[in-house]
């Protein structure tokens, strides 16, 4: 049997302590979020606008299945459309939640679909249209019990 001193149970203790107060890096970071835009736009500025719908909860009471529909105003002719949609969590342990790819033919640039989300958080739409202009939007989603592992 092996014994353990006053001093070693001392140090294991004040180890233990300082694994548990610093940051576990399970969540994305804002720049993760703002990395992930910018590989998405190509390093175009994506703008702040009302064309893109993101329709969240305000307060979702699981956040293992959490609604999530998205809409962009187009009018989705040969000349004018939505070319894709990218989705993001920023505090999500992998920020991406889903793309969505559309064409002239769509007839309206809208999709739903269900995510999951570790924690409170924003919830970040960005649109990427045939001119080559992005768009975003985001809305913060209020979760009382965590999805990703929480």
């Amino acid at each position: 049997m092996t014994e353990i001193s006053r001093r070693k149970a001392l140090a294991l203790g004040s180890g233990m302590v300082a694994l548990a107060i610093l940051p576990m890096p399970a969540n994305a970071s804002i720049e993760q979020v703002m990395e992930d835009i910018k590989t998405f736009t190509g390093g175009a500025e994506a703008t702040e606008s009302s064309i893109i719908k993101l329709e969240v909860p305000e307060i979702a009471e699981n956040g293992n299945t959490v609604p999530l529909s998205v809409s962009v105003e187009s009018p989705m002719t040969a000349d004018n459309y939505v070319k894709r949609v990218i989705l993001l969590a920023e505090k999500n342990p992998n920020p991406g939640i889903a793309t969505f790819h559309f064409s002239s033919r769509s007839g309206v640039a809208e999709a739903s679909t269900r995510m999951r989300l570790a924690t409170t958080q924003n919830v970040v739409a960005v649109a990427e249209l045939s001119d080559g202009s992005f768009h975003m939007t985001k809305s913060t989603v209020k979760v009382t019990i965590g999805g990703c592992g929480g």
